[in-house]
């Protein structure tokens, strides 16, 4: 990577020679990994200026020596002890050299006169340690890939769109990359097959390649549970709490919903979580349900999930599954055009695994039958791998999924009660309706106690408005819209 880097630099260098000097002496390089790009600025309005004037090349030049898209992660540091190129000097505010110059005052007079030769210093540190070093105590732990890593899961191979924006950003922090504020726990929330595995697995693997040393311990809710089991009955306690609350500087829990009813497992997970949160050790999480909705979970434990940050990830736009579709087609070597593209996005819509899945069958019967990839051949091998799609729900199914959520009478819902928690349930189905079954307003007002229409249409631009800002109401939503089918 540093080659990379090099190589990229100096062709960018060769473009733009003076003025490349003056902003790149303010900027230092930190290190490329895994896609990240971290790169240090002397304030931020450098940072601005060489994001807008230098970066878009830049990012292509290291992408073509890569083949990875290239995000880049940005701290603001005042002192740069190594920069990427010397400061030309300014002829205006240097004295002429005396006619007895030394060696020295002769190489600074070259500098001068050429305005853009200054040589560009070689970084002191190849990759940055972020803010998590001074959690990381190093050791002499092995150096080789964690256990439990799919070396498939990288932020390099992540498609980054408005569904999944937050979570991304967080993810990086929460590994070290960049100067926005780390958060723990990071809390990442969202349906089945939509990528909490992969940044969680990402973030291990970016902060085993900034630091080699770190202990990262990977583990699912179900394997937490099994070890605790086996360490009860071969009373090799002792050793479980070591390996989980001395020997780890990054917990990586996947599906932290599986706790649920688990009461001694939740206790000794409680002791575990305080235990690294106090030693300032990162915790990242994922679960299918927002905190607030973990069922049979004590209220103490999911207090503590609160506490950093809750991250969650949307069903992704046809922009971003588009998008999804050309990156897996590109890591398996897949020709498909942009037609057969939007075909797949379309046809598959809630689930990231799934459209993956399915552009790998579409390749596995291609490659069979010698068949070229194109939307004909698509269409034909959709219509009978794909099941049929759900017919829509009623307004009573709808009625019935928000009852159950809220833990309210279909007649509370539908009648005139004017409660805040009543109103706000009563709000959600109307906007749902609105949204899935595409009901007019007067239709929704006959169903939820004859409202006039003005009020319903009240209730779906007021709860349109909320789910954008509203984090509460928007895992409402989302868990309703899960019981109800995608």
């Amino acid at each position: 990577m540093q080659d990379v880097w090099n190589g990229a630099i100096a062709e960018l260098r060769s473009k733009m020679p003076t003025t490349f000097d003056r902003w790149f002496s303010s900027v230092q390089f930190d290190g490329l990994t895994d896609g990240v790009l971290q790169l240090r600025a002397q304030n931020a309005f450098v940072r601005d200026f060489v994001t807008t004037h230098y970066l878009p090349v830049l990012k292509e030049k290291i992408r073509e020596r890569t083949g990875l898209a290239i995000d880049v992660a940005w701290a603001i540091d005042a002192d740069l002890p190594s920069p990427v190129a010397i400061k030309p000097l300014d002829r205006t505010s240097v004295p002429p050299p005396a006619s007895s110059a030394s060696g020295a005052s002769s190489t600074s007079g070259a500098s001068s006169a050429s305005g853009a030769d200054a040589p560009v210093p070689e970084p002191q540190r190849a990759l940055s340690a972020g803010p998590l070093a001074a959690s990381f105590d190093g050791g002499s732990a092995p150096t080789a890939i964690p256990p439990g890593l799919n070396p498939k899961y990288l932020f390099a191979n992540f498609v980054v769109g408005a569904s999944n924006e937050l979570a991304h950003a967080a993810a990086l922090a929460a590994a070290g990359a960049g100067s926005v504020r780390r958060y723990n726990p990071l809390f990442i929330c969202g349906g089945t097959g939509l990528g909490k595995t992969h940044l969680l697995h990402a973030i291990g693997h970016h902060v085993h390649a900034m630091r080699p040393n770190a202990r990262i311990v990977v583990v699912s809710a179900e394997a937490f549970t099994n070890e605790f089991i086996s360490a009860i009955a071969a009373k090799e306690m002792d050793a479980f709490r070591t390996r989980y609350r001395t020997q780890c500087d990054l917990l990586l829990m996947d599906d932290v919903h599986n706790l649920a009813g688990r009461e001694q497992t939740q206790e000794e997970f409680f002791h575990t979580f305080n235990a690294l949160h106090s030693a300032d050790k990162q915790i990242v999480l994922t679960s299918d349900r927002y905190p607030h909705e973990l069922e049979r979970t004590t209220e103490r434990l999911v207090s503590r999930f609160t506490w950093g940050l809750v991250a969650d990830v949307q069903v992704p736009q046809l922009e971003t599954r588009v998008a999804i579709v050309r990156k897996k087609a590109q890591l398996e070597q897949l020709e498909i055009d942009d037609e057969t593209a939007v075909l797949l996005a379309q046809a598959i819509r809630s689930n990231v695994r799934e459209l993956e899945g399915a552009l790998i069958r579409l390749a596995a019967q291609a490659s069979i039958l010698g068949r070229r990839i194109d939307v004909e051949f698509a269409r034909s091998v959709l219509a009978s791998t794909l099941p049929a799609r759900q017919q829509p729900v009623s307004v009573e199914d709808v009625v019935r999924a928000v009852c159950h959520h809220f833990n309210l009478r279909s007649s509370d819902l539908l009648g005139k009660d004017r409660h805040r928690s009543v109103a706000q349930a009563r709000h959600v189905a109307i906007y749902l309706c609105r949204q899935r079954l595409k009901c007019s307003y007067p239709e929704l007002g006959r169903h939820f106690g004859h409202r006039d229409h003005t009020s319903v249409m009240h209730a779906v631009k007021k709860v349109e408005a909320l789910r954008a800002t509203d984090a509460d109401l928007r895992g409402h939503i989302d868990a309703i819209e899960r019981k109800l089918g995608a």
